[in-house]
């Protein structure tokens, strides 16, 4: 797919020239623009709020578009097109007062494009894989089905700059919530006239400080800004330039002839030596970030509960985490991440978490052999792993441990491009499969939520227990905070004893940032939005 770009040839031609000229913000020549040069490390799909899953995609969208509350540069919400909120007793009626805000072919932004906006993710045709995220507010989950129509969701417009939405439960976490770009609005008058398209260069039109003005699929997206933007006033850079690299040679290639300022990924395996060479360049903080292997146990092979824990009491993820990863990552044995907010208790964790590896592959085997496998029998599967970051280094050692359960164990593992394998996860088309979540909010139920049999596409292998959806549906009711995190830890520890994936380790974030940049600040959710970033000697116009 090529979108349209929004200039003349000559025109378009003119600013790739620049590009090429400016070295990325403040270069000598007299028509430099201050540039931002950003890798991210896939393809971009979409830039829809509403049909994007993506963290890399996320770069790109939250520089344009501002949802009610917005991240701050530390990575916590802040206003955004809500100057102020307010609840009811009941903390189930949320009323947001809008600022004077306007799009960027200056229509207002409404009440009334929240609205809108909130509806159309829940409507089937749109096909959001994010929808469920937003099954707190009232009615959304029987909208997204059709049991109701979009009338019926728990969201009005009081008036042209007061938002009211009204949730099934409380939810403290609102506010965080409402940072992610499935909460964000859509220029109706946009979107109805150009309907997929709208997202197009020449089409497109934001509230965020920049503005899509080009997209080459395969190569690179350019923003510009938009003078009229939240917070544009405060942006040191004219233009942004999202580089879709995959390849981490050629990211080290463009840092190495200045034509890269920031890379979302890099080899943790090779920080020392990246450091060696882009002194400097390398950050890491702690995440809410956990690799997850997924077990489908909606196959045949993997309905029983013994072949699900063998897989996972096998995986050495010391030997990982201490030979292959990034330094600073951290063995998982559940699901949420440390650090995560709301989560006082003592923490759920598999119940071999401290038997010696020898006695977990003894265990492995005797689970297999009881579930029927055996020289007459071997167990084969497939391992399907993404392409980016220190995936491909940790299968084949995942492949390894997986054979010394024995001989008659024959796993395969497969490199899939990262988009391919979401893809593939959302259909619940593999065995296993390696994957990864990042905190949307900060608060467990954002990740225990991805296991509930409502979830949909994200619980990729269509687990379902209805104690597990029970407890969860408890916590929502819950409005004790030490008596909802109990709740979470019954309803984790229930699903890790049920095998449906298996925690691998907990990641730090991993970017590359050229030291020369200001403005950048390391947070647990790696939100880093362009309007922040500065150059030593720019200030912002």
């Amino acid at each position: 797919m090529m979108l349209k770009p929004l200039m003349s040839s000559s025109m378009l031609a003119a600013l790739m020239l620049s590009l090429a000229a400016c070295g990325g913000g403040g270069g000598n020549a007299a028509d430099d623009v201050p540039t931002l040069r950003r890798g991210i490390s896939a393809k971009v799909d979409t830039l829809d709020p509403h049909k994007s899953s993506a963290q890399w995609e996320n770069i790109v969208i939250g520089d344009m578009m501002i949802g009610l509350m917005t991240h701050g540069q530390d990575g916590k919400p802040v206003f955004g097109m809500a100057d102020s909120y307010e609840t009811d007793s009941t903390g189930l009626v949320w009323t947001f007062k809008l600022g004077d805000y306007v799009w960027s072919d200056g229509v207002p932004v409404t009440a009334d494009d929240f609205v809108y906006a909130l509806r159309r993710i829940q409507k089937p045709e749109i096909a959001s894989q994010y929808s469920s995220l937003l099954y707190l507010i009232k009615n959304a989950a029987k909208v997204n089905t059709t049991e109701l129509p979009p009338e019926e969701l728990g969201v009005r417009a009081i008036d042209d700059k007061t938002l009211e939405i009204t949730l099934e439960y409380p939810a403290p976490y609102l506010p965080g919530l409402l940072t992610h770009y499935t909460t964000y609005p859509v220029p109706r008058h946009i979107v109805e006239q150009y309907g997929d398209a709208w997202i197009q260069p020449g089409n497109i039109v934001t509230n965020g400080p920049y503005k899509l003005v080009y997209w080459r699929t395969g190569d690179q997206l350019v923003s510009e800004r938009n003078p009229t933007g939240f917070a544009a006033d405060q942006v040191c850079f004219d233009r942004v330039v999202y580089f879709e690299l995959e390849d981490q040679t050629a990211v080290e290639n463009k840092i190495a002839a200045g034509e890269l300022d920031i890379n979302n990924a890099f080899d943790g395996a090779r920080q020392a030596e990246l450091e060696e060479k882009f002194p400097g360049w390398p950050r890491t903080t702690p995440s809410l970030n956990t690799t997850y292997w997924s077990i489908n146990s909606s196959q045949d092979v993997f309905k029983d509960v013994r072949v699900r824990k063998a897989l996972a009491m096998a995986l050495d993820r010391e030997f990982i985490v201490r030979n292959v990863l990034t330094p600073g990552f951290e063995p998982a044995y559940s699901m949420v991440p440390p650090g995560i907010d709301n989560y006082a208790v003592e923490r759920p964790a598999v119940a071999w978490k401290d038997m010696p590896r020898a006695e977990r592959l003894a265990e492995s085997k005797r689970l297999l052999e009881a579930a029927g496998y055996g020289p007459v029998k071997p167990f084969r599967f497939e391992f399907i792993h993404r392409s980016t970051d220190d995936n491909p280094k940790a299968a084949p050692v995942a492949q390894a441990n997986w054979a010394e359960i024995a001989p008659w164990v024959e796993p395969v593992i497969i490199k899939q491009d990262t988009k391919v394998l979401y893809a593939r996860l959302r259909q619940s088309d593999f065995q296993v499969a390696d994957g990864a979540w990042v905190a949307d909010f900060d608060d467990p139920i954002n990740f225990l939520y991805l296991l509930d049999s409502k979830t949909g596409q994200q619980n990729y292998g269509r687990y379902a227990n209805p104690e597990y959806d029970a407890l969860l549906a408890k916590s929502n009711a819950e409005l004790d905070l030490k008596k909802r995190a109990e709740i979470f830890a019954e309803a984790e520890q229930l699903m890790l004893n049920d095998y449906p994936i298996t925690p691998m380790w907990y990641q730090v974030t991993k970017n590359l940032v050229d030291p020369t940049l200001s403005g950048w600040s390391e947070n647990a959710v790696d939100q880093h939005r362009s309007r922040f970033l500065c150059r030593e000697g720019m200030k912002a116009e």
